[in-house]
C-alpha cells in the first residue's frame, strides 16, 4: 500500500501590526518577552513560534503534525490566541493573508539577530528590498511520505494539481495601498525575487523526477553550482532549504512542503485548503492516474492563474478555465475525503464558486471606494480580516 498523506504539518506566517495596520518590526521583542532572550524559535506546549526574514513577520507551527483536521484547527487557533494575548501589551495584533497591503519597502526591516549572516549573504546576491522578500506570507503545508519511492510518486502527482491551487488560495490583491496587477501578487513577486539565480525557484512548478538522487541533482546541486559561480558565501551552498519551488521534498522530515499557497484570513480556511489538497491527492493515489499534462503546459497554466485566478484560461482535460478545473478537483476531493475532511470542503466550494479571497477583497474595497478613499477602504476591509484571524471566522 502506498503509505503517505497520513498527517498534516502546517506552517503559518502572519504580520505583526498596530491598530492602524502598520507593520511592527517587533518580533524580537516578543520573543525576548516570552523567552527571556532573543532566539530564532520558541517552543511551547503544543506549538512553536519564531522569526522570519522580515522583522515584522512571525511564524507559527505545530510541534507535531496532525492526523485530525479538527485538532489542527483547535491547536493552531490556540496558538494564535496565545500570541494575540501577548501582543495586547504591545498594542499590536496579527494580520494574515499573502501580502501586507500597506507595507513601505523603504521602511521594512530585516531580522538582525541569530542567522543574520545568512540574510547578509543573501543580500550579497539578491536585492532583498523587494516585495518577493519583504512582503510575502505563505501558508506552507507538509504532506508526509514513508520512503523515497513514496516521495517521488507523491511529488510527481502533486505537480499536476499545483498550478490550480492558487486559483482557490490567492489572498494578495493589494500592496503599497493599491490594487495589484495580479490576482496572486505574492506568487508573482515570489517568482521573480531570485532572478539572479533562476535555478533556485525554477518554474515554481517542480520538474518531474524518477528518484531522490535525480531530484538532488536537478535542484540543490544545480543551484549550488550556479551560486558558486557567483562567489556566493559557503553558508548558501548545498542547502536544501534554499529550494524555492512551489513544492519541495524535505527528506529531513519525510515530507513534501507545499509552498504555493497564500496565507488565508483564518485558521479554519487554512485547514480547509489542507483537507482539499489531501483528499484530492488521496483520490489520485487510489486511481493511480493523473492528467498527462506536460511541464510546459503546467507552467503556462500557473502563470495565467497568477494573473487571472479562477477566470484564467488553461489547458486541462477537465475544462478551459481554472474554475472548471477546480470544480473537477473538488469533486475528486468529496469522493475521497473522510468524514472529518468533508466538514471543511464546503468552504472550498464557496471559494471556487464565489471567488477566492483576492476577488472577495477587491469586490469589497471597490464598493467602499464609492463612498470613501482607497486607503480608508483598505483599512476597513483589512481590519475586518484581522478580526477574522483573531476569532477564527471565515470572511464572507
Amino acid at each position: 500500500m502506498f503509505g503517505t498523506l497520513e498527517v498534516l504539518g502546517p506552517e503559518h506566517e502572519f504580520s505583526v501590526v498596530d491598530h492602524e495596520l502598520h507593520p511592527l518590526p517587533i518580533v524580537d521583542k516578543i520573543i525576548k518577552q516570552i523567552h527571556g532572550r532573543i532566539v530564532n524559535n520558541v517552543k511551547m506546549n503544543k506549538f512553536s513560534f519564531g522569526k522570519e526574514l522580515q522583522a515584522h513577520v512571525l511564524e507559527i507551527k505545530a510541534n507535531r503534525p496532525f492526523y485530525s483536521p479538527q485538532m489542527f484547527e483547535e491547536t493552531i487557533q490556540e496558538a494564535v490566541e496565545t500570541i494575540l494575548s501577548i501582543l495586547e501589551k504591545q498594542h499590536a495584533r496579527l494580520l494574515g493573508l499573502g501580502m501586507h497591503p500597506l507595507l513601505d519597502l523603504s521602511k521594512a526591516k530585516i531580522w538582525t539577530h541569530r542567522d543574520r549572516q545568512i540574510y547578509e549573504a543573501l543580500g550579497r546576491i539578491f536585492n532583498l528590498k523587494q516585495h518577493g522578500w519583504l512582503n510575502i506570507q505563505s501558508y506552507q503545508l507538509n504532506l508526509s511520505y514513508r520512503n523515497g519511492k513514496d516521495a517521488i510518486k507523491l511529488h510527481n502527482m502533486l505537480n499536476s494539481i499545483l498550478p490550480y491551487l492558487p486559483a482557490v488560495a490567492a489572498s494578495s490583491p493589494i500592496y503599497e495601498t493599491r490594487m495589484g496587477d495580479y490576482t496572486d501578487n505574492r506568487l508573482h513577486f515570489y517568482s521573480i525575487n531570485q532572478q539572479e539565480v533562476p535555478s533556485i525557484t525554477g518554474d515554481i512548478i517542480p520538474e518531474q523526477v524518477n528518484s531522490l538522487e535525480e531530484y538532488e541533482k536537478t535542484t540543490v546541486n544545480r543551484y549550488s553550482d550556479d551560486l558558486y559561480r557567483l562567489d556566493a558565501p559557503k553558508c548558501l551552498l548545498n542547502k536544501k532549504w534554499l529550494n524555492s519551488r512551489g513544492a519541495v521534498i524535505r527528506p529531513d522530515r519525510k515530507a513534501i512542503e507545499v509552498r504555493i499557497l497564500d496565507e488565508q484570513e483564518c485558521i479554519k480556511s487554512d485547514v480547509a485548503l489542507s483537507c482539499f489538497i489531501r483528499a484530492v491527492m488521496r483520490g489520485m493515489i487510489t486511481d493511480e492516474t493523473y492528467p498527462a499534462v506536460s511541464h510546459t503546459i503546467l507552467v503556462q497554466n500557473l502563470n495565467h492563474i497568477i494573473k487571472d485566478g479562477l477566470n484564467a484560461q488553461v489547458q486541462h482535460p477537465a475544462g478551459q478555465t481554472a474554475k472548471r478545473v477546480c470544480q473537477h478537483l473538488l469533486k475528486i476531493a468529496y469522493n475521497n475525503a473522510n468524514e472529518e475532511e468533508k466538514k471543511y470542503l464546503p468552504l472550498i466550494r464557496q471559494r471556487v464558486d464565489g471567488g477566492n479571497l483576492s476577488q472577495m477583497i477587491l469586490r469589497d474595497i471597490s464598493k467602499k471606494t464609492q463612498k470613501t478613499d482607497i486607503r480608508e477602504a483598505i483599512f476597513e476591509t483589512y481590519s475586518a480580516l484581522a478580526d477574522c484571524l483573531a476569532n477564527n471566522r471565515v470572511y464572507v
